[in-house]
């Protein structure tokens, strides 16, 4: 197995001491992020040092691996990160482009950058995975770390980016699974089973600067990109623009994909939001001679869709009845408009949520990958109770796949209990 095939950890425990020192400036000047925890929140992980850790945030941002970062620097222990093969495979476009100091983007351009953040990304203990696809190399290399002493893992469950604050998608059994095999070889072996803990952790973002300003200027944007002009005294408020806008975006996905019938105006939004996913992965699909389970996720779906893209490009540009640009576009389109829904602005329009949807309307229209900081934010994380698998190790001998299930709902409904909790404490009336 090639290097670019998979990228081991080596971590450095003493580069990773010396960026932790840094880290929380580092986080501040590029991704104009800083840390909120509260003490009796970190002192879950400060109890449990010299145990094993999985952790499983939900995943908002590309940035929130530099908050569980910040995090592992809060406690003073490093930490293991399993993240996409395509962080390393251009990582400048995770970590310089995506970075709000704009001087930073014309490095990314250079080769000797890109090698060495992956080399940085690698010494800090991040390693790849092949999302949508049996990662034999990535599992064995998670299996090996769950068994190591005071190894501390993030993964994140949800297998992407939801890119919605308030939001948490379905989390896909795989880290819980490997974790109950790791353990499994003990008892295999008649060693003493040690604890292995699953900690829930909640990442939710605040910005910090008046956002009213940098509303009005990604409305404007996308208005003028649209040509939408209003009369002085017709203009809607920021929620009416908005929709206005999502609308236009809307129109035209599906008038690239055919789907234009005469009374989709009249339609849910939410019906059409459907509609059109299924029909183009489904597609997509059909001309790829591809075939997905009932009840895979869509991600999944398109994470293996993009691999066969990346990995016989010259054969798939031959079986495509649509161009290969637009399956490559349809492939983004599907991950980006992933969770999206109606009515996420609308039941509790705060600047967040306004921003999440702007962000997202922004990278479909103006072909943005990774999209700056639109300002300073508070990432304020909630860690929850540690929840041994140990005590669940006979259960899960007996019925496995019920106790993963088991787990995994008890963990997503932890993370979606506390961002719950934080979003009423943020609340202006509160």
């Amino acid at each position: 197995m090639t290097s670019l095939d998979f990228y081991p950890p080596t971590l450095r425990p003493w580069l990773v001491r010396l960026i932790q020192w840094n880290a929380g400036w580092i986080a501040r000047w590029l991704y104009w992020i800083d840390l909120e925890v509260a003490p009796e929140h970190l002192q879950h992980l400060i109890n449990l040092k010299g145990d094993r850790i999985l952790l499983l945030p939900n995943h908002p941002t590309f940035h929130d691996p530099v908050v569980m970062f910040i995090l592992s620097a809060k406690v003073k222990q490093p930490f293991y990160y399993m993240a996409a093969y395509e962080t390393f495979d251009n990582p400048s476009t995770m970590f310089l482009i995506s970075a709000g100091f704009k001087p930073l983007h014309r490095l990314a351009q250079s080769g000797y950058v890109t090698k060495g953040l992956r080399w940085l990304l690698q010494q800090l203990g991040m390693y790849s995975i092949r999302r949508g696809l049996a990662d034999r190399p990535s599992i064995a290399q998670t299996l090996a770390l769950l068994t190591e002493p005071a190894c501390h893992l993030v993964i994140f469950p949800e297998g992407g980016c939801s890119f919605q604050n308030d939001t948490v998608m379905p989390f896909r059994s795989g880290g819980i699974h490997m974790a109950f095999q790791a353990l499994n070889k003990y008892a295999k072996t008649q060693e003493t089973i040690p604890n292995l803990y699953v900690v829930p952790v909640s990442i939710k973002y605040h910005y910090t600067d008046e956002t009213q300003p940098i509303i009005e200027r990604s409305l404007q944007g996308l208005e003028t990109h649209f040509g939408i002009i209003y009369e002085p005294d017709t203009q809607p408020d920021d929620y009416g623009r908005l929709r206005a806008i999502a609308e236009r975006v809307l129109s035209t996905i599906e008038a690239d994909y055919g789907l234009t019938p005469p009374d989709s105006l009249h339609q849910d939004w939410n019906d059409r939001i459907h509609v059109l996913k299924h029909r183009v992965i489904e597609a997509c699909e059909q001309q790829l001679s591809m075939t997905s389970a009932p009840g895979d996720f869509i991600r999944e779906r398109v994470y293996k869709i993009q691999h066969r893209l990346r990995t016989q490009a010259n054969a798939v540009d031959q079986q495509l009845d649509w161009s290969y640009s637009l399956v490559e576009k349809t492939m983004i389109r599907l991950l980006n408009f992933d969770a999206i829904y109606d009515g996420y602005v609308g039941t509790h329009p705060t600047p967040e949520r306004f921003l999440d949807t702007l962000i997202r309307l922004e990278r479909e229209v103006f072909n943005i990958d990774q999209p700056p900081p639109k300002g300073h934010r508070i990432a304020q994380v909630s860690i929850g109770e540690p929840y041994n698998l140990k005590d669940r190790l006979d259960e899960y001998q007996q019925e496995r796949s019920a106790t993963v299930d088991h787990v995994v709902a008890k963990v997503h409904a932890a993370v979606v209990q506390d961002l719950e909790v934080m979003s009423k404490v943020c609340q202006p009336d509160s």
